[in-house]
């Protein structure tokens, strides 16, 4: 139960928001979740709001009652963000997903924080641009920008950091906030934005986000190659990096994935470290040139059987098979939950930390996938365990906890792209030390009584 006095809190809202409140015990359990290992931790009740003045009333019924909040997207987190860890209001945004305007002159479009990776793509379908950032899952944008996500493509097109310029955020005492406009650059005060892009939750409740887009590629091929070492794909990867070569995309996948990967998907790649890459261009012409290139890159670290995909179905077939990566790695073991952590590294050091991390693994009391975002130096093992064992978790903690003191060994981070929820809460301390003190002030600034998203980033 939410410290506070959730009961008068429902009570209020119910009054304001009729059906949008509910108690229900299912809708609650679906909302104690993302899709990590994290044991679930229920809200007391959840709200749908329609509008962001929904959201200003929620807040402020939040304030006046004492109950803590948590935002709530498409539940896709891998860190516990989501988990409701002292009760309280879940605030769903699914319901609001508008697209509010597109530009396609300015080349950017403003939404609700509901709206999906995939609805929004549709929404762009005619009008030749692209929202690229790709995390996988189909997550809310509002999502996206609070965990400050990125993916496949963020080799090329950045991550939510460089594509967010201005969003609408619900304070914690329900005041609301623009931060950032539709300019292209300024020098106005302090970064609001970014402030609030990778805030997970814990400084106010994002409701819109305005995005840049970009020009839909008139050429895209992709294209799969083994390797007979890890190091060899990696350093391929540096060649093409340092080289300057417009890559899109640049996928790494180990052996134990691969196979995941085969059993999952009815493929069959071979079973050996691998690159799958995407490249995009002006014309055919262009396209072909940079895949030659790689491929001699390639050629020269080990690399064979490098295998095109120009055709759309079968660059979609690629790519949901290395979308399907974490579902994959799961049916290796039913009824099995994946413990999915990430670092990132300098990628000259990429091919050193995977290397020893495999090390480690060898003797994990369960399977161990891993999958990158090699042209970030940015990569993800999945330890694909028995949720009820107290052994095999605690296996787990001991290798993650490996990995990421070799990271920051390394000048890497804790994590690339998963954010930290409460799961990575002590590998931030050990990242930033005293800059942690930095972002409690921050957050005593903006939620004095520590009621949003309590228990996740930083403690107070």
């Amino acid at each position: 139960m939410s410290t506070g006095d959730i009961a008068g809190a429902i009570a209020h809202l119910k009054a304001l928001l009729g059906p949008a409140i509910t108690e229900n015990v299912t809708v609650r359990e679906n909302h104690s979740h993302g899709e990590s290992y994290h044991a679930p931790a229920s809200p007391d009740a959840v709200c749908f709001p329609r509008t962001t003045e929904d959201v200003v009333e929620i807040m402020k019924a939040s304030k006046a009652f004492g109950v803590p909040v948590v935002p709530f997207g498409a539940g896709s987190s891998l860190e516990g963000h989501v988990h409701a860890l002292r009760g309280g209001l879940s605030i769903d945004l699914t319901q609001m997903n508008r697209i509010i305007r597109v530009s396609q002159e300015d080349m950017d479009v403003t939404v609700e924080a509901g709206v999906t990776r995939l609805q929004l793509g549709k929404a762009l379908r005619s009008t030749g641009l692209m929202f690229p950032v790709d995390p996988g899952a189909d997550a809310t944008i509002g999502g996206m920008a609070a965990t400050r996500a990125s993916g496949t493509t963020a080799v090329r097109y950045g991550t939510m950091r460089e594509n967010v310029l201005a969003l609408r955020v619900v304070l914690p005492d329900g005041t609301v906030t623009s931060t950032g406009t539709r300019a292209r650059k300024s020098s106005a005060g302090y970064d609001l934005t970014r402030l609030f892009v990778g805030s997970e939750g814990t400084l106010g409740v994002i409701t819109e986000v305005t995005l840049r887009l970009h020009p839909v590629p008139e050429a895209v091929s992709a294209a799969v190659c083994a390797f007979d070492s890890l190091q060899g794909a990696v350093d391929t990867v540096i060649a093409v990096i340092q080289l300057g070569l417009r890559v899109a995309r640049i996928e790494l996948l180990d052996a134990q994935q691969l196979d995941a990967i085969n059993k999952y998907s009815k493929t069959h790649y071979p079973l050996a470290p691998t690159l799958f890459f995407e490249f995009h261009g002006d014309h055919e012409r262009h396209v072909a040139e940079q895949a030659e290139t790689v491929q001699g890159l390639a050629t020269e670290h080990g690399g064979h059987g490098f295998a095109w995909a120009t055709k759309l179905e079968d660059r979609d077939r690629l790519w949901q098979a290395r979308h399907n990566a974490l579902y994959a790695s799961l049916a290796l073991r039913p009824g099995s939950r994946a413990w999915t952590t990430d670092v990132c590294v300098p990628i000259s050091r990429l091919a050193e930390c995977i290397i020893a991390s495999n090390e480690d693994n060898k003797d994990a009391p369960f399977p161990v996938c891993l999958v990158g975002h090699a042209g970030d130096g940015n990569f993800h093992l999945l330890y694909v365990l028995d949720p009820n064992s107290a052994s095999e978790l605690e296996a787990a903690r001991r290798l993650n906890d490996r990995l990421v003191e070799r990271a920051l060994a390394m000048d890497g981070t804790c994590t690339g792209e998963h954010g930290i929820g409460y799961g990575k809460k002590a590998s931030l301390e050990k990242e930033h030390g005293h800059g942690v003190d930095v972002m409690r002030a921050i957050k005593r600034a903006l939620d004095p009584d520590n009621r949003m998203n309590p228990g996740k980033v930083v403690d107070l």
